[in-house]
């Protein structure tokens, strides 16, 4: 097996036991059309390069709290939150990730929004991405943090075998009942989500805020994509964090360098005319709470090297 195999493995693995699920698990998730749900919107700051902050899995406009005084003192920022998570009303039916990435096509076009910076964590990190390939007219640029066009380490996986693995794994995860449904997410937290154990108690409770069959079924939809040759399409400058903490990675089948994961998820982003990896450590899953001033960095650094949208046209 070779190295890029058994980071692909040790990653799945890892997420795979945080998040309660088989690692073989599962299966396509709606695929019915549905108008995409209004998205809950935020809006801070009036002036400067627009952006739209996109939580992840379950998580609300909490999730970029920190940042946003820096963020607004310089930029237009809508910060959302996907219909279902943290007590917004679930979509109808349909395919959730799609209605997402509808959804915020639609608000960029609505509200006249010129070339945003999508600034999108985990799942939302991978709406992001898929927007900037189906549309990278409506985007300026893409910041991925910790969310890729492909599950890590299912990117071996046959395509006919994703619809079957992401359908069990949305099984197990309806049958929770909510108490089991909010120990999952305060273990996931405690296990990958972020450094201090105190942060990982109150966050796994915000996020457990969210329908539990949502979360599932957005995480079974999750499982079943893998858009990375769309990429090529993407001809916007992306960014990809990734988070690198040494005592997750120091032994047993998940061992790996801090540059060893930025190179495997550079290799998820291969087919991205432009894209650039940082990675930022010590950190976990939510980067923003465990180095904020660092993903700060990255991000002005990112925007300082944007064309101005007007030079875009």
């Amino acid at each position: 097996m070779n190295t890029k195999t058994t980071l692909a493995a040790a990653l799945a693995s890892m997420l795979a036991m945080a998040a309660g699920m088989p690692t073989a698990a599962a299966a396509a998730a709606a695929t019915a059309p549905a108008k995409a749900p209004a998205l809950h919107v935020q809006e801070h700051g009036s002036a400067g390069r627009p952006l739209i902050l996109v939580p992840g899995l379950g998580g609300g406009a909490w999730v970029w709290a920190g940042l946003l005084p820096h963020l607004q003192a310089h930029h237009q920022v809508y910060v959302v939150t996907l219909p279902g998570f943290d007590g917004t009303a679930a979509p109808a039916g349909g395919n959730f990730t799609q209605q997402a990435e509808d959804a915020l096509a639609d608000l960029i076009r609505t509200r006249h929004v010129t070339k945003p910076v999508l600034v999108g964590h985990s799942l939302g990190g991978t709406v992001s991405l898929k927007l900037a390939s189906d549309h990278p007219e409506l985007v300026g640029g893409v910041v991925a943090v910790d969310g890729l066009p492909v599950f890590p380490g299912t990117e071996n996986l046959p395509a006919e075998q994703r619809p079957a693995m992401a359908a069990a794994m949305q099984a197990r995860m309806q049958g929770l009942t909510p108490a089991q449904f909010e120990a999952q997410q305060v273990g996931f937290m405690h296990s990958m989500g972020v450094l201090d154990p105190a942060q990982a108690e109150r966050y796994g409770k915000r996020n457990a805020a969210s329908d539990p069959k949502v979360v599932a079924q957005y995480m079974a939809e999750d499982l079943a994509l893998d858009f990375r040759d769309a990429l090529a399409h993407a001809n916007v400058p992306l960014l990809e964090i990734s988070p690198y903490n040494p005592p997750d990675f120091a032994s047993g089948p998940q061992a790996m360098s801090e540059q060893q994961k930025a190179d495997y998820y550079r290799s998820l982003l291969a087919k991205a005319p432009q894209v650039k990896v940082v990675s930022i450590a010590p950190a976990r899953h939510f980067v923003m709470f465990d180095q904020k001033e660092k993903l700060e960095v990255a991000l002005d650094d990112f925007m300082a090297r944007l064309p101005s949208p007007t030079a875009e046209h």
